[in-house]
């Protein structure tokens, strides 16, 4: 049935006496109108520019597109059906050239499909031909506030975003502070328990550097491998709770005073415990002494159980013993060390850990290993 009401016979855009005048509701703005039909974009244009906006005019898709490009609009105007690409189509290539674009979409025909598909695509707002210029007027006056209210909000986003970003930052610089702090006053005490002993003088600091370029070599990222260089410098601090006589003994140990020996590993936990910021630090020191066989201690974990810090440690802290001199035997040659912990590979030792302390120390000449279970304390 033909719709004959007075509306349909209404031109698209009337010019109503009320609606000529400027409207309080509309700011200055840029918009782009576009449709295919001439004389009805030049009206809404005309008008808009009588309200105070920059228009721009594009009779299709490809103009408003090469138009988008060269100049910033606030709001576009487009009329749904158009030649070639149609309006619908225009949203989506719109937003991808401004996407805090707001866009209005026209039409002569009164189809929720069409405009549901509109709104989904990302237009603001749906008018229906005809419609008073004052409607129009209004529609952009709106679309301008939600996009001038959508642009504080992005900015206000992107300071707060930026705001936690500077906290955070802050934030893990104190905790590396303290962090450093922390193992400098670790590293303090076990530099004075070195000093005391002429034979672990030096040992944390060989232990740490060898166990960070076996890290390196293994392929591990950065961060473990700092972790597990802090670990070699803190893996011994446990040593201060155990008695110098029994450290120092050139003599094989008894039994109690291998137990005795053995509990530098708790100790050192217990002392370590508060500085749970420390992680995987505290892991590798934990299982510095396991073994890859599950003889180890304390815990007798076996294979990749062990953390691979702790594997690592294990290698090194041998090696560094082997080559070092103690009061009960002469400090052995590198070659020797690595020939005596080769006769553990797999036992004690990660055959990969192995493996790779062996091309390490040969690479540079002076790094540390593992020793046999009999020359362990």
């Amino acid at each position: 049935m033909l719709d004959r009401s007075p509306a349909s016979r209404m031109p698209a855009f009337p010019i109503e006496e009320r609606a000529a005048g400027p409207i309080d509701t509309l700011p200055a703005c840029s918009v782009l109108f576009v449709d295919d039909e001439p004389a009805l974009r030049a009206m809404g244009a005309k008008y808009l520019r009588r309200q105070g906006s920059k228009v721009g005019e594009a009779d299709g898709a490809i103009d408003a597109l090469a138009k988008l490009r060269e100049h910033q609009y606030d709001v576009m105007v487009c009329d749904v059906r158009m030649p070639g690409s149609s309006g619908l189509d225009l949203i989506g290539r719109a937003l991808e050239v401004d996407p805090e674009l707001a866009i209005i979409m026209l039409t002569g025909v009164d189809d929720a499909h069409t405009a549901a598909a509109a709104l989904q695509a990302g237009a603001i707002d749906y008018l229906v031909k005809p419609l008073p210029l004052g409607r129009l007027a209004t529609a952009v006056a709106n679309a301008q506030q939600r996009r001038t209210q959508r642009e504080r909000f992005l900015r206000s986003e992107r300071a707060l975003r930026a705001e936690v970003m500077l906290r955070a930052q802050e934030v893990e610089a104190e905790r590396n502070r303290v962090r450093v702090l922390t193992v400098s006053v670790v590293e303090s005490l076990i530099n004075a328990m070195e000093a005391k002993d002429v034979y672990l003088r030096g040992h944390s600091h060989r232990v740490a550097d060898l166990a960070a370029s076996i890290g390196e070599h293994l392929g591990l990222d950065e961060e473990t491998v700092e972790a597990v260089r802090v670990a070699g410098r803190l893996h011994d601090i446990g040593k201060i709770g155990i008695r110098e006589s029994v450290l120092n003994k050139p003599g094989t140990l008894t039994d109690e005073e291998y137990e005795h020996v053995k509990s530098h590993v708790a100790i050192g936990m217990e002392i370590l415990a508060p500085l749970r910021h420390l992680g995987s630090v505290l892991d590798f020191v934990r299982d510095h002494h396991e073994h890859y066989d599950g003889a180890g201690y304390p815990r007798g974990l076996n294979g990749s159980d062990i953390s691979i810090g702790g594997r690592i440690l294990a290698a090194v802290d041998a090696f560094d013993s082997l080559t070092t001199l103690r009061a009960y035997r002469e400090a052995r040659t590198d070659e020797e060390a690595l020939t005596i912990i080769g006769r553990v590979n797999g036992q004690l030792i990660d055959p990969a850990v192995y493996e790779a302390l062996c091309d390490v120390v040969r690479n540079r000449a002076a790094l540390v290993f593992v020793e046999p279970r009999e020359e362990l304390r």
